[in-house]
């Protein structure tokens, strides 16, 4: 057998091809790993189109997940984020009382800054020489409502919430501003599996190669190489992304165990074990990791997608803004109702201008309330609230459902990576033919 065995390679390194043939496995090998890198980047890069026009006709390349922002991220949250709570649940896991509290501290300091700069705008000569008891008696006023006003406030914007902002179009609108947040969510949450892609492309395409030289053999015809180069940059896209979520379902396979993976997985990797039955799951590599990716999603949406920022802003700017100023308005009426305030307001400014002081108050308090809501450690704080809901909830996500938190990111345009696969193997299986065979 041995003696058989030592002809056959004593006859293959004969041939004057035998070195072409055995590079065929690294080079299949290496280019089905540098065209799945390349792949990749594209899904994410570059975040704006670069190339240029002909006409109407795009000529260059856009990455598929910043380019399609807007219908990715109305997928996730529509499949995902929609079933991990309302936005009623999420603002009244961040504490309205505690919110009230520190926005009102914001407001009280700015308080009697706020009514001057009104009132001056309004009628500068009148409120420049009010007397200062009065203007006292004012500003008394207001500090005293503004605690109890602002609860009602901040509990009333709470409880209506899903009437004044659209979910949605909140996550979409933020996706489409901000595109980088959407490739940086997917980067976050998705490395591992990307990194998966990456690195079992070159296996796979040393397995293909070792097919192609069987094949060469057989058929030695130049035509081949290309050919069949061609057909595994198709196949190891396909198969690459296809291993990264599927099965969705985990399926336990019971099997001899003589070694297992060494603790944090560090050299030697695996270490010899008393033989037994391990059970192995086979199952996409993503939904493996619904676990650990619980806390890197529940960190992202908390930090940057569905936070107090986000929300207040959609509630004050935007399509639904007027319903959101009405209930604001019937709020500091209450300050500016009081029989002290009103008389002093009205005989000061008259009937007209006093309701101008009503929308001007308004538009300036919605201001100087989204000042503490934009400070970024206001809200960390309220992220912190949210983040163990998040979490657990992602955990009880059925794998379905979970998938969806990855898969749009690929699946939008995802027949152009794998053709692209294909492209890249016909030209560097052509690159190889004229290199090793001619």
């Amino acid at each position: 057998m041995f003696g058989y065995i030592s002809d056959l390679w004593q006859a293959f390194l004969a041939r004057p091809d035998h070195l072409a043939v055995m590079s065929i496995i690294p080079v299949t090998a290496f280019v089905t790993w540098a065209h799945v890198w390349m792949a990749l980047k594209m899904v994410f890069y570059p975040i704006n189109f670069w190339g240029f026009h002909l006409g109407p006709l795009p000529v260059g390349w856009q990455g598929i997940v910043p380019r399609k922002a807007g219908r990715i991220s109305g997928i996730i949250t529509d499949n995902t984020l929609s079933k991990l709570g309302s936005l009623r649940e999420f603002l009244e896991a961040m504490d309205p009382e505690d919110m009230a509290r520190i926005i009102g501290e914001q407001v009280g300091f700015e308080l009697e800054h706020l009514i001057d700069e009104v009132m001056i705008d309004r009628n500068a000569v009148l409120w420049e020489n009010l007397p200062y008891s009065i203007k006292r008696r004012i500003y008394a006023q207001a500090h005293k409502q503004l605690p109890a006003i602002l609860k009602e406030l901040v509990t009333e914007l709470t409880m209506n919430v899903e009437s004044l902002v659209n979910m949605r179009d909140m996550v979409v609108s933020q996706m489409e501003g901000d595109r980088r947040l959407m490739v940086r969510m997917f980067l976050k949450v998705g490395q591992k599996e990307i990194n998966f892609i990456w690195h079992i492309s070159a296996l796979i395409g040393m397995f293909f190669g070792v097919f192609q030289m069987l094949v060469w053999f057989f058929v030695p015809w130049h035509w081949t190489v290309p050919f069949w180069a061609a057909v595994w940059g198709f196949l190891t896209n396909w198969i690459a992304i296809w291993m990264v979520f599927n099965p969705v379902e985990p399926h336990y396979v019971r099997y001899p165990q003589f070694f297992e993976l060494t603790k944090n997985r560090k050299f030697p990797w695996i270490k010899p074990v008393i033989p037994r039955i391990g059970t192995y799951n086979v199952q996409g590599a993503f939904m493996k990791r619904q676990e650990e990716v619980s806390d890197v999603f529940a960190s992202v949406v908390t930090e940057d997608l569905i936070t107090l920022k986000s929300i207040m802003t959609e509630m004050m700017y935007g399509p639904k803004k007027d319903k959101t100023r009405r209930i604001i308005k019937r709020h500091v009426n209450q300050i500016l109702e009081t029989p002290l305030v009103r008389t002093s307001l009205q005989l000061s400014l008259g009937p007209k201008e006093y309701a101008k002081l009503k929308t001007d108050l308004i538009d300036r308090s919605i201001e100087i309330t989204m000042v503490p809501v934009c400070d970024p450690a206001f809200n960390a704080s309220r992220a912190q609230k949210i983040f163990q809901m998040f979490k657990e909830r992602i955990r009880e996500l059925t794998p379905t459902e979970f998938q969806n938190l990855l898969r749009p990111a690929f699946r939008e345009d995802e027949w152009i990576l794998i053709l692209l696969g294909g492209v890249t193997g016909f030209i560097a299986g052509t690159i190889h033919l004229f290199v090793a065979f001619l």
